[in-house]
């Protein structure tokens, strides 16, 4: 009967499943490949254990064999097996030695382990020929000592190969067959009598083989699912920050002794913050899940991208044979990201930047390696989204200087070094002003004034931003309360305050304590804040409408939907982005751009506000198409608290200003 290509295929894959010593060709668990792996290392570890003591026992053995055949006719074979069986015995046992000082592997292949077998097999084939070539011609007590050294074989086999049940069948079925031939061949029924000891004793061997053996994969199984919990990110099933500090750990093991170079890559998202603030945490781990998926197709075999942070992953690249391996594999990173990803129905834009180090060069301490790596990765993320770059030297002191600048942020509040400056709207109809824009500040004791792009980055990363903009809340509030009761004040949010969930309380309390009218509050921000499919952006906007306060969308222009958010979201302003206002005058295009923007306001009844206005012929090119506020140096440059009631004075009169 022939066999179809499936029956042939799964016939095949049982013996290689079998010779392989997996316990499921026995009926014991199954596994997957990696967990088989993990328990044939755990079996080929006893072993070793077992087998320099073994090994000794197969030389004792062999020797007294050989001593009680020496009157025997078959001397000669008996002193040439012995030692072809000693010597061999010695060498594998020499060699066992050796290999158990190596560190244990995590994962031993099926070649490995077919090697065992056959080993094993080979062994049992040496002492299964003892009694069908000596036993015939032996006198009793060399008889006696056969029957014992068989019966010790047997033993010792079974406990050699406890927990590899195919290994411990390929050892001790020579030896039955040598008995079952050697009992046979008399007929004397007291030879049967013991060739039914021996099979029931063989039979009770090799159950607690198969006992032990099943007993032990369980167990096994078990350890590796308990330290899969340990060393596993349960959301993206990577390794986890304990698991990948093993690893580098291990790879500067290595590079002490051997030499051996390696690179660790650290990687970031440019945009999970911002998928995880528009679209929710499901969809923020759905996103980690795609991506750890990408990166897992982009590393070698033998290496594992794992998840270290919140967004933060790294791998280590063992055995680097060049920098330009290391780049190879990042750059795979990085175009990863080039296809968008599918999450909830929406199409979601990734990017990641890379920071790379290589060991020695870049350190040779884990402490070292990861500051440098982070610092390395500081900077391809300022460089912006895709971007790679190696470790250099500068690095480090920009990362110091860095941390110490976030060291001293954490403090600023109570120390008393944040403040406000106020920079005027005009409105060009009434030729007044009517609002103040209020910007934060920081005055370092040592460093000076500290522009707001060095240390509001610093602040959205840490979560101080929710701190300090408490504080340019209360303190705007505060100082509105001074103000005449037709001016405003506007306060920019950044994303991660805009979508704090406590966001209206920390407004309405400050409101209050300053006892100011909601209306006399608004609230910029940007394009860059918002959900591209809306998100929660809109219950929060109208939560803020339904309290009285006013709603401005900044930097108008420079973002992708702009009037899609205009149509969608309730904004009582808009502001026009300088860049369009800078170049009017000389550009028909950002001229077009500027009109347009203020005949859709009009149309739409939204305030209009233009920003950076710097001459007069700009402000009346403004003020002839009907904008309704402007921002700028011409007005005036930024103002602190005790200025604002003196500017408002002076400039409500100034005939510079008038049509």
């Amino acid at each position: 009967m022939l066999l179809g290509p499936g029956m042939r295929t799964q016939t095949t894959s049982y013996f290689a499943r079998l010779f392989a010593g997996d316990l499921s060709a026995f009926g014991g668990p199954a596994t997957d490949e990696a967990v088989a792996g993990h328990i044939r290392a755990d079996q080929m570890s006893l072993v070793l254990g077992y087998s320099v003591g073994i090994m000794l026992a197969n030389a004792c053995n062999a020797a007294v064999l050989a001593i009680a055949l020496w009157h025997s006719p078959d001397w000669k074979f008996a002193l040439a097996w012995a030692a072809i069986v000693a010597g061999a015995a010695v060498a594998f046992g020499l060699q066992s030695h050796a290999s158990r000082r190596i560190t244990k592997p995590q994962f031993v292949s099926r070649r490995a382990m077919h090697r065992l077998v056959r080993n094993a097999f080979v062994l049992g084939v040496a002492w299964g020929i003892v009694p069908v070539a000596f036993f015939a011609n032996a006198a009793t007590g060399g008889q006696l000592v056969i029957t014992c050294l068989c019966s010790g074989m047997l033993a010792g086999g079974a406990l050699a190969f406890a927990t590899i049940p195919i290994a411990a069948i390929a050892f001790t079925s020579p030896i039955f067959v040598g008995i079952a031939i050697c009992l046979g061949r008399d007929g004397d029924p007291a030879y049967v009598l013991m060739a039914i000891l021996v099979v029931v004793y063989g039979s009770v061997l090799l159950r607690a083989v198969f006992v032990n053996s099943f007993a032990f994969a369980r167990r096994v199984v078990r350890q590796i699912e308990a330290e899969r919990t340990v060393r596993q990110d349960p959301l993206t099933l990577l390794p986890n920050r304990f698991a990948f500090n093993e690893t580098l750990e291990a790879a500067l093991r290595r590079m002490a002794l051997s030499g051996e170079e390696f690179a660790v890559l650290l990687l970031d998202l440019d945009r999970f913050k911002e998928v995880n603030d528009k679209f929710g945490h499901p969809a923020g781990d759905e996103f980690l899940v795609q991506v750890a998926s990408r990166l897992q197709r982009c590393t070698r075999a033998a290496e594992h991208a794992a998840r270290i942070g919140g967004d933060e992953f790294a791998l280590v690249m063992a055995n680097l044979a060049r920098p330009e391996d290391a780049l190879e594999i990042a750059e795979r990173f990085v175009a990863a990201f080039d296809e968008p990803f599918q999450i909830e129905g929406r199409q979601i834009v990734g990017a990641t930047s890379v920071g790379i180090v290589l060991a020695p060069r870049d350190g040779t301490t884990q402490l070292d390696i990861m500051k440098n790596a982070d610092a390395a990765l500081y900077r391809a993320k300022k460089a912006g989204p895709g971007t790679v770059c190696f470790f250099e030297e500068a690095d480090d002191r920009v990362s110091r200087d860095r941390k110490a600048l976030q060291a001293d942020l954490e403090g600023a509040i109570a120390r008393d070094e944040l403040f406000l400056v106020f920079q005027p709207f005009l409105d060009l109809g009434e030729n007044r002003i009517t609002g103040f824009e209020a910007l934060l500040r920081w005055q370092h004791p040592r460093r000076g004034l500290v522009p707001p792009s060095e240390f509001i980055p610093i602040a959205e990363e840490t979560g101080l931003i929710h701190e300090i903009g408490e504080w340019v809340i209360r303190r705007a509030c505060a100082t509105l309360s001074d103000w005449p009761e037709d001016i405003r004040v506007a306060v920019n949010f950044s994303a991660a305050q805009f979508h704090s969930t406590g966001i209206l309380q920390t407004i309405v309390q400050a409101l209050a304590d300053a006892k100011v009218a909601p209306h006399r509050l608004e609230i910029e921000i940007t394009e860059s804040m918002l959900l591209s499919k809306y998100g929660s952006a809109a219950s929060i906007l109208n939560a803020l409408l339904e309290l009285g306060i006013t709603v401005a969308l900044d930097d108008f222009g420079t973002g992708f939907s702009s009037l899609t958010y205009l149509r969608k979201l309730p904004f009582s302003r808009i502001k026009i982005d300088q860049s369009f206002i800078r170049d009017m005058l000389v550009q028909p295009d950002c001229a077009a751009i500027v009109k347009s923007v203020i005949s859709l306001a009009r149309d739409l009844r939204i305030g209009v506000v233009a920003e950076g206005v710097e001459t007069v012929d700009q402000l009346e090119f403004l003020r002839q198409f009907g904008c309704d506020e402007a921002q700028g140096y011409l007005i005036s440059r930024p103002v602190s608290a005790d200025g604002v009631l003196a500017l408002l004075n002076t400039k409500k009169l100034r005939a510079t200003y008038a049509a």
